[in-house]
C-alpha cells in the first residue's frame, strides 16, 4: 500500500507543479470520445457512459461536465442549446498508442508464462501472469523504474513468502541482462500499472472524511431522486448518494422539506389534466410516463418509506434558538433579488432551510466540509449562491456556505475517494492509461526525482494523496463550492429540450422580427424625409414655371396689343399716309387687317386682352411644367403649397394674385 501511495502521489505532485491538476488526468479520454464520434453533439452523461463503455473508467458526470467546461473555455467545444457542440478534433491518439501498449504487455506476460515453465516447470495463463506481476510491482514498481533509467539492480526477494513474487523477481533480473528488447516491453507494463494507480487509486484504505456531517437535500433533489423529473435527474442524485455514503457521510432532510415534498406532489396531481397551468417538471415526466393523478397521491401517502428506500432520514426541523438564529429578513431580502419564486412558500421553506443548518452548526465556524456537522444540497445555484453571500458576514458558515449545489459537493467527493474497480481487463486498463499519458523519459525521470524527496521526506500518508487529487486549483474552479454557473448539462428528456430550445427560438425570432420592424420603420422615416425634400423642390420649380408663364404671356400679349394699337392708328388718314410713305404700304395694310380682326373678335365674342391671356396662359404654364416638373400629367398640380391650398394652372395665384 505504502509503494503505491508513493508513486500516485509523486505523479500527482509533478503534474501539479506543471499546472495541471488530477482533472487533466482525464482530458485525454474525453477528447477520444469526442473524437471517435465527430462532428457532433455531447452532454456530461453521453461522455461519461462512452468512457465506462470504451476505457471501463466509471466517472461522475459532474466531473466530466468539467473536463468540458474547460474544453469549451479553449474553444475547442462550445455550447449550444444545453449541449456541447463541436466539429473536426484532432486525434488524441490513444487507440493506436494502446495497441502498442497492449501489445507491449502481452509479451511481457507471455514471456513470464513460457520463463515458469522453463526453469520452474510451472503452468501460469495469461490472467495468473498478470495478477503476478501486479503484485510484484505494488511493492516494487518504483525500483523496476529504477533499474530502467538509471541502471541499478532489481531486487531480489528470493524466499519471498510469494511464490509468484519470487518467481517474476528472477522473470525481470534475467530479461534485464539477457533480453533487453523483452525488459524495454516489461516497462511499459510499469508505467502502465503506476499510471493506472494514480488515476483509480486502488490502495487507498476505505475512506471515512464525512463521517461526522450530514447533508440534507432539498426538495428539487429529492424529486430528482424520486424519479419524479426524469431517469437522468435520478442517476444523478443516486451518485451523489453513493459518493457521500462512500465517505461515511449520512443523508437526511428536514421535517419541514419533507411536508413540502408532499404538498408539491398534490399540487402535481391537481394539476395533470390542466392542459393550460399544469406544466411542472413533475406534471411533463407524468404525462410522459403515463402516471395518473391517483399515482402522485399514492406516493405522496407513501413518501416516509419511498424517501427510506432512497437512503434519506426524516430529521426533525431544529426549533428556533435565539443564540444561533439568523436574520431572516436580511437573508429574505437577497433571496428576493437572486432567486424567482413560485410563491412565498417555497421561499419561506428555503429561508428555514438554513436558518435549520446556522441552528445544528450551533455557533461553530465550519473551517472545512468535513467539519461542518451539516449542509444543505440543492440543485439551484442561485439560492446557493445567495446563502453564500449572506454567511460572508457569519463566522458560521464564511469558510464552508450553508447551502452548497449538488454539483459542486459531487466532485469534492468524487475527489476525495477513489474511482472504484473498472470493468476492463488489467491489461487493458494499464494500456489505457499509459496510452492516455504517454509519458516520455523526461517526464518518468521526474516521477522517479520527486518519489527520492517524499522518501527522504518521510512523510506520505493517504492523506496527503486525498488532498492533491482535491488540489486547489480545482477548489477554484468550483467557485468556492457555490458560485458561477453549475446547471448539469446532463442529458434532458425530449420533452423538457423541446420546450427549452422553442422558447430559446421564439425568443430569438421575436428579436429578430422587433429589429426587422425598427429597420423598417427606420426606411420609412428616411423616404418620408427624402419624399419631402423631392416634393419641397417639385413646388419651388413649379412656381418658379407659374412665374415664367405669367411673363411669358403678359410679352406675348403686350406685343400683340402693341401690334392692334399701331394697326388702329393706320386707320387714320394722316397717320396711314405717313406711315406707308415711313414702312411700305405693305406694312400698313397688314397693321390695318389685324386690327380689323381684333375688332371684329371683340364686337362678335367679347374678346379683350385679358381674355386671351387666360387662354393663352394655361398653355404655356403646361408646357413648361411638362419641360421642366418629372410629373405623369402636367394638367395636375405636385402638391399644395403648404397653407391648404392648391397650386393653380388656371391663371390665379392661392390668396391673390400677389402670393408669390
Amino acid at each position: 500500500m505504502y509503494t503505491a501511495t508513493l508513486t500516485s502521489l509523486a505523479i500527482l505532485k509533478v503534474n501539479i507543479d506543471q499546472g495541471r491538476d488530477y482533472i487533466d488526468y482525464l482530458r485525454p479520454f474525453v477528447l477520444q470520445v469526442l473524437f471517435d464520434s465527430q462532428p457532433g453533439k455531447a452532454s456530461d452523461q453521453q461522455v461519461a457512459t462512452q468512457i465506462q463503455d470504451q476505457f471501463g473508467l466509471m466517472m461522475p458526470t459532474r466531473t466530466i461536465q468539467i473536463v468540458l467546461r474547460r474544453l469549451a473555455k479553449k474553444r475547442t467545444l462550445r455550447r449550444h442549446h444545453g449541449l456541447y457542440v463541436y466539429g473536426d478534433l484532432p486525434d488524441p491518439g490513444i487507440h493506436p498508442m494502446r495497441s502498442h501498449a497492449f501489445r507491449q504487455i502481452e509479451a511481457a506476460v507471455d514471456g513470464l508464462v513460457k520463463y515458469a515453465h522453463r526453469t520452474a516447470q510451472l503452468t501460469l495463463d495469461k490472467a495468473e501472469a498478470t495478477v503476478a506481476i501486479c503484485g510484484f510491482l505494488s511493492h516494487f514498481d518504483v525500483s523496476c523504474l529504477r533499474a530502467f533509467l538509471r541502471n541499478t539492480a532489481i531486487p531480489d526477494v528470493s524466499g519471498h513468502q510469494d511464490v509468484h513474487a519470487t518467481l517474476v523477481s528472477k522473470y525481470v533480473m534475467h530479461i534485464k541482462e539477457e533480453a533487453v528488447d523483452r525488459f524495454q516491453q516489461f516497462m511499459v507494463m510499469v508505467q502502465g500499472h503506476m499510471l493506472a494507480n494514480a488515476l483509480l487509486c486502488p490502495d487507498l484504505a476505505e475512506p471515512t472524511t464525512y463521517s461526522g456531517v450530514t447533508f440534507y437535500l432539498d426538495t428539487p433533489l429529492l424529486i430528482h431522486g424520486l424519479g419524479l423529473e426524469g431517469r437522468e435527474k435520478k442517476e444523478a442524485v443516486d451518485e451523489l448518494v453513493r459518493l457521500l455514503r462512500h465517505l461515511k457521510g449520512r443523508i437526511a432532510t428536514f421535517s419541514h422539506l419533507r411536508d413540502e415534498l408532499v404538498g408539491v406532489l398534490r399540487g402535481a396531481a391537481d394539476y395533470l389534466d390542466n392542459v393550460q397551468h399544469g406544466r411542472g417538471g413533475i406534471v411533463v415526466e407524468a404525462r410522459r410516463r403515463g402516471t395518473t393523478r391517483s399515482d402522485l397521491l399514492l406516493l405522496a401517502g407513501d413518501i416516509d418509506v419511498r424517501l427510506s428506500n432512497l437512503g434519506v432520514e426524516i430529521r426533525r426541523t431544529p426549533e428556533y434558538a435565539t443564540k444561533f438564529q439568523i436574520d431572516e429578513r436580511e437573508f429574505e431580502a437577497i433571496l428576493r433579488e437572486a432567486v424567482l419564486y413560485d410563491n412565498d412558500r417555497a421561499r419561506a421553506s428555503d429561508v428555514n432551510s438554513v436558518r435549520s443548518i446556522y441552528a445544528l452548526r450551533g455557533g461553530t465556524a465550519a473551517r472545512s466540509i468535513e467539519r461542518s456537522k451539516a449542509i444543505l444540497v440543492t440543485s439551484n445555484a442561485a439560492f446557493a449562491r445567495s446563502a453564500w453571500q449572506y454567511g460572508q458576514n457569519d463566522e458560521v458558515a464564511r469558510d464552508v456556505s450553508s447551502v452548497i449545489t449538488d454539483f459542486s459537493l459531487a466532485n469534492v467527493a468524487w475527489l476525495k475517494a477513489p474511482m472504484g474497480a473498472s470493468s476492463l481487463p488489467v491489461a487493458e486498463v494499464m494500456a489505457y492509461c499509459y496510452a492516455a499519458v504517454q509519458p516520455s523519459t523526461k517526464l518518468i525521470d521526474k516521477f522517479l526525482k520527486e518519489i527520492d524527496k517524499l522518501c527522504a521526506s518521510g512523510e506520505v500518508t493517504e492523506r496527503q494523496h486525498r488532498l492533491l487529487r482535491s488540489s486547489p486549483s480545482t477548489y477554484t474552479e468550483l467557485v468556492d463550492l457555490t458560485l458561477g454557473d453549475e446547471s448539469a448539462l446532463t442529458h434532458e428528456s425530449i420533452l423538457e429540450a423541446l420546450e427549452r430550445v422553442t422558447e430559446e427560438i421564439v425568443g430569438e425570432q421575436s428579436e429578430a422580427l422587433s429589429s426587422e420592424r425598427m429597420a423598417h420603420e427606420e426606411t420609412r422615416r428616411r423616404l418620408d424625409v427624402a419624399d419631402s425634400a423631392l416634393h419641397r423642390l417639385r413646388d419651388k420649380m413649379y412656381w418658379r414655371c407659374v412665374r415664367r408663364a405669367r411673363l411669358a404671356t403678359a410679352v406675348a400679349l403686350g406685343l400683340a396689343g402693341t401690334v392692334v394699337g399701331f394697326g388702329g392708328l393706320v386707320q387714320s388718314a394722316a397717320v396711314g399716309h405717313w406711315v406707308g410713305d415711313t414702312l411700305g404700304t405693305e406694312t400698313t395694310r397688314i397693321a390695318s387687317y389685324l386690327h380689323w380682326a381684333v375688332s371684329a373678335m371683340s364686337l362678335v365674342g367679347g374678346c379683350s386682352l385679358m381674355t386671351c391671356f387666360r387662354w393663352l396662359y394655361p398653355m404655356v404654364l403646361r408646357r413648361l411644367v411638362a419641360r421642366t416638373l418629372p410629373i405623369d400629367d402636367p394638367d395636375v398640380p405636385p402638391r399644395s403649397n403648404g397653407l391648404g391650398d392648391r397650386l393653380p394652372l388656371d391663371g390665379g395665384a392661392p390668396g391673390g394674385d400677389d402670393a408669390h
